[in-house]
Parts: C-alpha cells; structure tokens; sequence
C-alpha cells in the first residue's frame, strides 16, 4: 500500500544528496590535513578520481590548484578547501541553457533514450507528473517494445498522472509506435508527446540504428525538441562511454543524471559537463513523482 508522505517529512534535496557530499568533503579534508606536500596533491587527485571525475579532469584541476596555491604561498588546508570548491563550480557554465524546449507546434516531442536500469521510465513517469501538475497534456509512446513489462510500467505512471499512453504489441517495430503515437497527439492538439525508447535489442538490429530510426520517422511529420539521456550516476564511468554512443545517434540534447542520492560518486555530473559538453538538464533522486 502506498502513503503519501507528508511535504514537511520529505527529505530535501540537500539532504538526499549527503552520502555524495560527505565522501568527496571527508576525504578531501584528511588529504589536505597538512602544509600540501607532493604526497598531499597525490591524494586529491586519487579522491577527485575516486569520486568519478574523470582522471583528465582531475588531474588539470590539482595542477591549477597547486599553481595558485605556490603562487599565492597558502599554507592553510581550509583555504585551499574553498580554491578547490571554487574550482570545481568553474567547471559548470552557468551560462548554459538547461530548460527543458518546447515545440511551437503541438505536440512537442522529446525523445527519452539511455540502457535499461539507468531510471528511464521513472524519469518519464517524473515528467508525465510535472507537466500534467502545470496543466499540460501528455501522451505517453511506449516504444521500448523488447523489453517485458516496459508498457505495464510505463502505464502505471500514465495512470498515476493522467497521460494518455500509446503501445502496440510487444515486439512490434519502435519506430511504428512512435508515429502513431505522434498522429495520435497531434490529432488531439495535446501539449507533450514523452517517447520511451529501448535500452536494448533482442533483435540483431545496433540498438543505435533503432534510435536514430525512432527520431526519423518522428521527424517526417514533426521535430524531436529534446532528446534525453538518462545516466545512472551509480554507474560511474561506465555512463560517460554510453554517453558518447548515445550522443552520437539520438541528437542528445541534454542529460538526466539519476539515482544521484544512492551515489558516493556525484564527481561524474563534472565530467560530463567538462568532457562530453552536454548540459544536464535534470538529475533524479529518489522513486517518488
């Protein structure tokens, strides 16, 4: 039986998000607990590294550091704290659009891809909630049809925020379902169109010809406003090698980083800003909508 928990009971954000600040601060401070000696740089890049940014991005980051800390003669470990802190936010621009676009036309489409198990339907489901809450129509195309079970889930966070969803039978053609699931919304003028693609094939087709040919067919009649991957921040660097293939076929346009409070790891949020130069539009704590 589900409970709703009460707003003030909720855990915040800042809150969920501890395991991974504590990791990154407590073991920072023990390697900076001295005057820094060559062994002192060392064991920050070993902690940047542990904590999954990327061994390139830690190691220009303690070389900056260690040249301004030389420079400015700084001896003590809370100020090369907080020189380290305002270095890491560098890496992020803040500049950077990370607003989720909307078509002119309806429906506006966006295109949620990433492996199974990274958080993809629950991302959706997220998102289903969020705009039906803001008073937008959504229709859901469950155009994962490999994977058992992917349309019943999918259909019970339809049913949990009042989306429309759109499925064919299991193993029919993606592409298929995302067309019909296209004419379905634009005939009913509905506000989103929210594509559930597949993680992987039980077919001998490349899981990335399938997406590129679920964003084509979409595009004969309309455009992909977004295309969305959703990264496991518990999967470490492993995320930023799918990011790359992902990118590369689905027009990524921006990054989900999910499952970011049950991670000791946030660092891989700075390498795939620093390294793939994709923004990450939304991150995922928790199961709740």
């Amino acid at each position: 039986e589900e409970v709703e928990v009460e707003p003030a009971l909720r855990p915040s954000l800042r809150e969920r998000l501890t395991k991974s600040r504590r990791f990154i601060t407590g073991r920072l401070a023990d390697a900076l607990g001295q005057t820094p000696d060559e062994e002192t740089w060392e064991d920050v890049e070993a902690v940047l590294i542990q904590a999954d940014i990327g061994m390139a991005t830690a190691t220009r980051i303690v070389d900056d550091l260690r040249e301004q800390v030389r420079e400015r003669k700084i001896k003590d470990p809370s100020e090369i704290m907080a020189l380290l802190n305002e270095e890491l936010v560098s890496l992020f621009d803040t500049e950077k659009p990370r607003d989720l676009t909307y078509s002119d036309d309806r429906p506006t489409v966006w295109l949620i891809v990433g492996v199974n198990g990274t958080g993809k339907t629950t991302t959706i489901g997220k998102l289903a909630s969020t705009l039906s809450r803001d008073g937008k129509s959504v229709a859901l195309a469950a155009a994962d049809t490999f994977r058992a079970a992917a349309d019943e889930q999918l259909g019970a966070w339809g049913e949990r925020s009042g989306a429309q969803l759109v499925k064919h039978q299991p193993g029919a053609d993606p592409g298929a379902v995302a067309f019909d699931a296209y004419k379905f919304a634009k005939a009913r003028a509905l506000d989103v169109l929210l594509v559930d693609t597949a993680g992987r094939l039980h077919t001998k087709t490349p899981l990335m010809d399938e997406l590129s040919k679920v964003r084509r067919v979409i595009e004969k009649e309309g455009t992909v406003q977004e295309s969305l991957l959703v990264i496991d921040a518990t999967g470490g660097q492993n995320g930023l090698n799918q990011a790359k293939e992902f990118a590369r076929a689905a027009g990524v346009t921006g990054v989900v980083l999910t499952k970011l409070d049950g991670t000791a790891k946030g660092g891989i949020a700075l390498t795939i800003e620093d390294d793939l130069d994709i923004p990450i539009k939304l991150i995922g704590v928790g199961e709740g909508i």
